[in-house]
């Protein structure tokens, strides 16, 4: 009997950490580690699940994607430090869909899942340095050139660009807003926050940040099919 109710708390408790995992590793080149809400840290692999709380770190020439389960990619850049604030997603109770996101340091790739694109059109934030991007069903590239210089390529040297948080937006829509006010950011069109206390703009060109090579990343089959990455 006791057998028996230590097998059925086993199952339970499995069960309640499945359903604790919103995120899985589907693609990775090089090094991604974790640091848990605990204070516990861990270098995740493929497959490897993602849940409220973690922070996860791409290292020197890493890059990393994590799908969640309402179908949203976010493509991890290298030295790249990524917070998953909040997620909630059950399918059949969309008034509580939830997910928030912060863009500690570098860069990412962002395609939006389920969440944005029923229920509460504003329950999907990424937060940066120097705004917060509401979404619209949309594909975005999002580079934080503040907290740490981001190169100019082919410029030579120690070209930089200026300091502040980019965003380019692929497909879709985004709203990008701080204390100073706020900014929508179409498909095509390139937008640029200097600081929070600064209102966002529009950019004349693409900054050139947002390229993800294809090498880059493994080829995963996953579920849906053979997912090879959201390259430029």
């Amino acid at each position: 009997m006791k057998t028996s109710r230590f097998i059925l708390a086993v199952l339970a408790f499995l069960m309640a950490g499945s359903a604790l995992a919103n995120g899985t590793i589907i693609q990775l080149s090089g090094t991604l580690s974790v640091k848990r809400a605990d204070g516990s840290t861990r270098i995740l692999s493929m497959k490897s699940e993602v849940i409220p709380g973690d922070t996860l770190q791409t290292q020197k020439d890493s890059y990393a994607q994590i799908k969640f389960t309402d179908g949203a990619t976010i493509t991890l850049k290298p030295n790249t430090q990524f917070t998953v604030t909040a997620y909630t997603f059950v399918e059949a109770k969309p008034k509580e869909d939830k997910a928030v996101f912060a863009l500690l340091k570098g860069g990412l790739r962002a395609v939006s899942g389920l969440i944005s694109k029923r229920g509460d059109q504003d329950a999907y934030e990424m937060q940066t340095e120097t705004a917060t991007i509401g979404i619209r069903g949309t594909i975005f590239d999002v580079d934080d050139c503040k907290t740490g210089p981001c190169k100019k390529e082919g410029a030579g040297g120690d070209a930089t660009h200026e300091a502040g948080v980019y965003v380019s937006v692929r497909d879709g829509e985004v709203r990008v807003g701080n204390s100073a006010g706020s900014l929508s950011i179409g498909a095509g069109q390139f937008g640029f926050i200097a600081a929070n206390n600064v209102l966002p703009k529009l950019l004349p060109a693409d900054p050139g940040l947002g390229y993800i090579p294809q090498s880059s990343l493994v080829e995963t089959v996953t579920s849906g099919g053979v997912n090879k990455g959201i390259c430029d």
